[in-house]
């Protein structure tokens, strides 16, 4: 029998500062800074093309990569000769690293942050920044213990849509708003879920990963939505709904929903899947009482829709995370995702952690496809109720979705 939404009051945390506005243009920094990449293969070879991006402009330079096994000269074409370990710290203390970029399994961040930290490196740690809102903290109080910066990986935040989002909602463009809905319909197979033994877990050896659709692939979802929702520090939440389910063999959600409650009174619901039909943009709806802003996350793209106006699009800039963290240490520029300002979506990650084991989808409603590299498996209609659900703010069982209905009051 499925669950109703499990509801989650959250306690009041400790209040931690705000981010700031977006960084300045600035004179390029004096020398390189040393930079020593954790996970340099998977999505962290972003990372090295990214830092390969910035040593042609002089702001830093790969000074070490940590991997299990090394990179080969093919990986590291134009990277020249950086040193490679599997021991992170030895690497930093050798490398005398001033920044570090962690692109680790989930259940190592905390650790491996404050092993940077002391170690006088700031950091860039990959989303989401802990499995828990406990390991959570001790990280951000960690490293702000040693003094060193910490930025965390939603690239989406970088965004200058963001920004000129807020002004329409504070200039009144789309009357007050009703709330936030975002969704996400991707496309995995089943080769995604053994790319690596934390994959599609919640715990490993013992140790909360808490990998899932909303935590983790589609985390920038969240995260974006609670940012256009002005809710971005965990203080700012109060409560949080769930409904997790997986139609791949695997432990953790692939298809969920989870609508947040936030202090001031909006509600903010996320529905997201790795088993559609084909992949979709990821989107975020700000919904008011004149107009409504849809924002394509991945794009940089913003639609306007509003009484009496024509509908407007623009498409924006972005600050890359990693570059903004350059300038913070050069030259003091703000950072624009400084763990406070994840703290919201590390509440929606609790509640996905304490929430019961997502629950798997009868067969009768998803059906097995060839995907790129293996089997993927399909839930039927499930775009339309990831759809309906940014449009109407609605959970899947509230929409009536088969598998997802509600447990009756007396059963609960």
């Amino acid at each position: 029998m499925s669950p109703m939404p499990a509801s989650a009051p959250l306690p009041a945390p400790t209040p931690r500062p705000s981010s700031a506005p977006l960084p300045t243009p600035r004179p390029p920094a004096a020398a390189p800074l040393p930079v020593v990449l954790a996970g340099a293969r998977g999505h962290g070879r972003s990372h090295l093309l990214n830092i390969h991006r910035l040593e042609r402009l002089g702001l830093v330079r790969l000074a070490g990569v940590c991997e299990l096994r090394p990179l080969d000269a093919a990986e590291l074409d134009g990277l020249g000769a950086p040193a490679q370990s599997d021991d992170f710290e030895a690497l930093l203390a050798a490398t005398g690293a001033k920044l570090a970029v962690l692109s680790t399994p989930i259940q190592t961040h905390t650790d491996m942050a404050l092993a940077a930290a002391r170690h006088g490196a700031d950091l860039l740690l990959e989303k989401p920044p802990a499995p828990s809102y406990a390991e959570f903290q001790r990280m951000a109080d960690g490293v702000a213990a040693a003094g060193a910066a910490c930025q965390i990986g939603f690239q989406s935040l970088g965004s200058h849509a963001i920004p000129a989002v807020r002004a329409l909602i504070a200039q009144g463009a789309i009357g007050e708003v009703r709330g936030v809905g975002a969704a996400g319909a991707w496309v995995r197979d089943t080769a995604y879920f053994r790319r690596a033994p934390w994959a599609g877990r919640r715990r490993l050896d013992g140790r909360d990963v808490v990998d899932g659709a909303l935590t983790n692939p589609l985390a920038h979802a969240v995260a974006t939505a609670l940012a256009l929702a002005g809710t971005t520090r965990a203080e700012d939440v109060t409560g949080v709904e769930t409904e997790l389910f997986h139609a791949h063999a695997i432990e953790s959600d692939d298809t969920s929903a989870v609508r947040v409650t936030t202090a001031a009174g909006l509600p903010v619901t996320v529905a997201a899947t790795l088993c559609a039909e084909r992949t979709g943009e990821p989107y975020v709806v700000v919904h008011g009482t004149r107009g409504r802003v849809t924002f394509w996350y991945r794009e940089d793209r913003v639609l306007l829709q509003r009484a009496g106006h024509g509908p407007e699009e623009t498409v924006h800039g972005r600050t890359d995370l990693l570059e903004n963290l350059v300038a913070h240490v050069t030259d003091g520029t703000p950072l624009l995702v400084p763990p406070a300002e994840t703290g919201a979506f590390m509440r929606v990650v609790e509640a996905v952690r304490t929430a019961p084991d997502p629950l798997p989808l009868p067969a009768a409603h998803w059906r097995a496809e060839p995907g790129a590299s293996a089997e993927r498996r399909v839930v039927a209609g499930v775009e339309a109720l990831v759809d309906a659900s940014a449009e109407q703010l609605r959970l899947y069982s509230e929409l009536g979705a088969p598998w997802a209905a509600p447990v009756p009051a007396e059963a609960r």
